[in-house]
């Protein structure tokens, strides 16, 4: 036994066609297909609940179911030829216009008048910052062209600030329906693009847009410890919007040159120094150039070239926080290309006192050849 419509809709019998209306609603947006797939029970109800509204939305129907039950209505609300809920229903298409409408944010509820509100364009600024800049934070003031809303009709459009007039050709709908055999068709309304109302007389400032475009100044602070693209937001600092819609929002991104010999990882900062063979294996202090200034890096003897030292707070300051990273130096012994006579002959003498048998190693074992040089 099929089971009672208005059980399906969770409505009394005495329900008004607003409240038959609004239960089915309520439901066929929580059932809908698109946001259960794969969810068999789920479309059942939704056929259920579609089943029911199309008999009790009927007045001679639901009279009929009424009086006589499922036996009055000979099926009508079923969906012959594989289930169509829209099939012979002009009014429920227009519960799915709204039903859609809901889902996909597509501007409009439930068939009533479209708002003309429409928000404005975000916006994006790229910013080109030097390698310290982005490290240290900066501040600039940048002008860019925006369109603002239009001081002689104040947004409006018309001229003398009049409000739009409803459009005739939709009633203010902002769409046309028809009817398409068993389905009813929805289009944007030609005269009125869908908004639902007309300017008869349109402002000669801005020609209608209620939008001008005017040159705008804009102050970009640039926090210290900032990468590459990052994006910095300033909201409503975008176009305006039209008829009173909210503005959209500013973005600068950065783009951030590269350093003559820093590279970053992170907030870590990373150089390489050569050093030569004495300094080396005898060790010696260097002068390391850092953002903050000269910094004394201590070379201890026997260093094999590839090591690594950390200066430490002495990279990127952590973006919005406290602390900054540190500074990785990398010395590498240098070989040079070129000796003099009297350098010659001083290598040969140190070459035959320091003897390495130069037979293959692993990588894994490389650190015990070089502690040959140790």
């Amino acid at each position: 036994m099929k089971t009672d419509y208005y059980e399906i809709l969770s409505v009394e019998r005495t329900a008004s066609d607003g409240e038959i209306k609004t239960a089915y609603r309520k439901l066929a947006m929580q059932y809908h297909p698109d946001r259960n797939p794969n969810n068999p029970e789920a479309e059942e109800k939704f056929k259920a609940c579609s089943e029911a509204y199309s008999v009790l939305s009927d007045a001679d129907k639901r009279a009929a179911y009424d009086r006589y039950g499922h036996a009055g209505v000979n099926g009508a609300g079923g969906f012959p030829g594989g289930g169509n809920p829209f099939q012979g229903q002009g009014d429920l298409g227009d519960i799915f216009g709204d039903l859609f409408g809901e889902m996909f944010n597509m501007g409009g509820s439930g068939g009533r008048r479209p708002s003309r509100q429409q928000r404005g364009r975000d916006m994006q600024f790229q910013m080109k910052l030097e390698f310290e800049e982005a490290v240290f934070g900066v501040e600039r003031e940048i002008t860019i062209r925006r369109a603002e809303t239009c001081d002689d009709c104040k947004g409006t459009g018309s001229a003398n600030g009049k409000q739009p007039e409803a459009c005739q050709q939709c009633g203010g709908r902002g769409q046309i329906r028809s009817q398409q055999g068993f389905f009813s068709v929805a289009r944007t309304c030609p005269v009125c693009s869908g908004t639902g109302s007309v300017i008869r007389n349109p402002c000669t400032t801005c020609k209608g847009d209620t939008r001008v475009t005017r040159e705008h100044t804009i102050n970009v602070k640039v926090p210290a410890g900032v990468e590459q693209e990052t994006r910095i937001r300033y909201s409503g600092e975008g176009e305006a919007g039209r008829f009173g819609g909210p503005a959209g929002d500013f973005y600068v991104v950065l783009d951030v040159k590269a350093h003559r010999f820093f590279e970053r990882d992170g907030d870590d900062l990373h150089c390489v120094i050569p050093i030569s063979f004495p300094q080396a294996a005898l060790g010696t202090e260097i002068d390391i150039e850092t953002l903050d200034g000269t910094e004394t890096l201590k070379i201890p003897e026997g260093t094999q070239s590839g090591r690594e030292f950390k200066l430490r707070s002495k990279g990127v300051p952590h973006l919005n926080s406290h602390g900054k990273g540190d500074l990785i130096v990398e010395v590498r012994v240098q070989t040079p290309a070129k000796l003099s006579k009297q350098q010659r002959e001083l290598m040969k003498q140190l070459s035959e006192t320091i003897a390495v048998e130069n037979t293959p190693h692993s990588r894994g074992l490389f650190g015990k050849v070089k502690e040959m040089f140790s």
